[in-house]
């Protein structure tokens, strides 16, 4: 029998995290590859686990996560918000701790999308008066 597990979608500008919470003391996986690997740099780590060491979970929970879509930025932004609504979809009590953390809502903000006669979405070509 498979373990017991909850499970929170996250996301990030494109990017979309499927995390399952189990209890126990194993490592992370996201893509099936260790935490550590995937997310080299220590702050990533750091803001990416920000829900288990709110609600002081950190020792006693594991998750695996599914990532696709966008870069490192967004995919840690969308396992981070998928891991705070596995958690309080396990604990109801653990939500006004992760919102008051700012850890509950979506980052709606997404790329403009780019416009005709501009370089990027804002930048546009030097004016010229002559």
């Amino acid at each position: 029998m498979a373990d017991k597990f909850f499970e929170g979608i996250g996301r990030r500008k494109t990017s979309t995290a499927r995390v399952r919470i189990y209890k126990g003391n194993k490592p992370s996986v996201v893509n099936d590859t260790p935490l550590e690997e995937y997310f080299s740099k220590k702050m990533d780590l750091n803001l990416l686990l920000m829900p288990l060491k709110v609600t002081n979970l950190e020792g006693e929970y594991y998750f695996t996560a599914k990532v696709s879509g966008g870069g490192t930025s967004g995919q840690r932004g969308a396992i981070r918000l998928g891991l705070a609504r596995a958690i309080y979809k396990m604990d109801p009590e653990q939500k006004p701790v992760l919102r008051k953390h700012n850890l509950a809502t979506r980052d709606p903000r997404m790329v403009e999308r780019k416009l005709y006669d501009h370089i990027k979405s804002r930048k546009k070509p030097q004016f010229s008066k002559r």
